[in-house]
């Protein structure tokens, strides 16, 4: 639809806009206003906002918390930035664009090119849904926002619990830094003051300090107790007040001992649950704040404690709510999307961009364990391939960045990394005693992994790592649609839903029997457009008896039973 002319000048082609939209819907949700039908490769937007004259003294970011794929952004007919990657956020000083009437028109094009490869999670390269690959989602997808900031400011924190020693480690980054700048952290809990320090900030690149939280006042962060601390940052020059922040911050422990996952030193079972977070009106975008909340709750409802968040990098404010509730997450990138002609060809922006995810999400509590990749299936070779380049780029970036959490270098399929933190696989076998046969090799170091179907290797051999079954059942079942509309799940559907119960009964007895089994994730939360394997229905509704599935999967898992349980730490009466 056009491109930008030498120089960064806005084109010629961006003075006609006709319609409205309604954002952070893309605009092929209905949420948008407009439902768009078909391939949108290039997506256009421009609005004419007033810049409050409170702001004079400040700098003016603009923030996209997400914007799907390629997005070059003008204002007032100025360049001011590009951003690659459409599931992480990135920001744009305006300032020196703003003239002296404080209007600032605003235009941003949106690339998103089929033909391209990209991270695109569970979105089809094809005009419509077809098997696991759901409507295209262009542009705008999250929250834009403009914020008035000071010259010198704190960057975003990354803040590290240290339950071992009841410490937080803060890793600070400022920007235009001047002499004497110093920041005061000060550590609230139910609005009392529980600790502080003061540190200051040389050479312009930052400073690292640890707060110590008083014996008294140490209280773990679990599923049974989300205890959140709240954080303040406030960054001074002598006594002058330039920058305030307010966070938060959980303390809690991720260990690995043996073939169990620890949390605060105690081994809890990982009852997990597929959650892929699309909306039927929304696709990629929940349509309210309170949508977010309730696919938590929804989960909990059905006895699971945590989730691996599927194919998208979800809104930050899902990881609030999962903080807070005490959910457990494993974040996993959006990587779908790099194969042609039967290989994996991702590209370094893959890499990139998972960076990107990582910064953003390290500090949140509920977080326990990072998947850069999923699915992606090449027979093993003597030579390096581009998909071990990239795994193993994935990898070595996020254990770099984290050195708390572990690592899974690719859920199911192909493993590359020799000595991975974690290994798993996917197994959807229908059949409970079938499924319970090739499950059992775990404790002989020969559990079950996939492979290609004509036996070639996929991975790297096991190496005794924690193991769990990252993907099982996907049991189809709608009592409105069948093959012939469309729909389909794993295996062939049950013939009532009393054999629906006893299959999912069996595969979950399977994995909660096994003593050296660390979880499993439950294939799915929701069904999802034509997938209908999920416990609710797309619009969120129970398609059985909850009561009865958290009964599956409610008594201890063999892992748990004759683990010693740590008392949970609590404050001093």
């Amino acid at each position: 639809m056009g491109s930008t002319d030498d120089g960064g000048r806005l084109p010629r082609l961006a003075e006609h806009f006709e319609g409205t939209i309604t954002v952070p819907f893309a605009p092929e949700s209905e949420l948008s206003g407009v439902a768009a039908t078909g391939s949108l490769e290039t997506v256009w937007y421009r609005r004419t906002v007033q810049i409050p004259a409170s702001w004079d003294e400040r700098r003016v970011l603009l923030h996209f918390q997400a914007c799907d794929h390629d997005t070059t952004v003008w204002v007032n007919g100025q360049l001011v930035g590009r951003h690659r990657g459409g599931f992480t956020p990135f920001f744009f000083d305006i300032s020196d664009a703003v003239g002296a009437d404080r209007l600032a028109t605003i235009v941003v094009r949106a690339r998103d090119e089929i033909a391209t490869i990209q991270p695109r999670g569970k979105q089809s390269r094809r005009a419509e849904n077809y098997e696991a690959f759901y409507t295209r989602s262009t542009g705008i997808w999250q929250t834009v926002w403009m914020e008035p900031v000071a010259a010198t400011r704190l960057e975003r924190p990354r803040i590290t619990p240290d339950l071992g020693t009841g410490t937080f480690q803060f890793d600070l980054t400022i920007t235009g830094p001047v002499p004497n700048t110093t920041v005061d952290i000060v550590v609230s809990d139910g609005g009392l003051e529980v600790a502080r320090c003061s540190t200051k900030v040389t050479g312009g690149l930052g400073a690292t300090t640890t707060v110590e939280i008083p014996q008294n006042r140490r209280i773990a962060w679990s599923p049974r107790n989300p205890h959140l601390y709240d954080i303040e940052f406030i960054v001074r020059n002598g006594d002058r007040v330039l920058d305030r922040v307010s966070s938060y911050a959980g303390l809690r422990s991720i260990a690995i001992e043996g073939k169990q996952v620890l949390l605060n030193g105690e081994p809890v079972f990982q009852r997990l649950v597929l959650d892929q977070g699309w909306y039927r009106d929304g696709l990629m975008t929940a349509p309210t704040e309170a949508a977010l909340v309730a696919d938590i709750e929804l989960a909990m409802s059905a006895g699971f404690n945590g989730a691996r968040l599927h194919q998208k990098v979800f809104e930050e404010r899902y990881l609030y709510h999962a903080d807070r509730l005490g959910y457990l997450v494993w974040s996993e990138f959006a990587d779908w999307g790099a194969r042609e002609a039967g290989r994996q060809l991702p590209t370094a922006t893959f890499i990139t961009q998972w960076i990107e995810a990582v910064n953003r999400d390290y500090s949140h509590p509920s977080i326990i364990g990072w998947c850069p990749l999923n699915e992606t299936f090449e027979p093993l070779t003597e030579d390096l391939t581009v998909l071990d380049d990239v795994t193993n780029g994935m990898y070595s970036a996020t254990k770099a960045i984290d050195r708390t959490r572990p690592v899974l270098d690719a859920s199911g399929y192909s493993h590359r990394v020799p000595n991975a933190d974690i290994y798993d696989s996917h197994n959807y076998e229908q059949n409970p005693a079938k499924f319970a046969a090739q499950m059992n090799g775990l404790a002989d170091g020969h559990p079950f992994v996939n492979i290609a179907e004509d036996g070639a290797s996929w991975s790297v051999p096991y190496a005794g790592q924690p193991y769990f079954c990252s993907e099982f059942g996907g049991i189809w079942w709608s009592e409105t649609e069948s093959a012939s509309t469309g729909s389909w799940g794993y295996g062939d559907a049950p013939l009532t839903i009393e054999e629906w119960y006893q299959r999912a009964e069996g595969l979950f007895d399977v994995l909660l029997s096994d003593p050296l089994m660390f979880g499993y994730c439950f294939t799915q939360l929701t069904d999802v457009f034509q997938e209908k394997n999920g416990i609710f229905t797309f619009d969120r509704k129970p398609k059985f008896d909850l009561d009865r599935i958290r009964a599956f999967h409610s008594r201890p898992a063999a892992m748990e039973a004759d683990a010693i349980h740590p008392a949970t730490l609590e404050p001093d009466e």
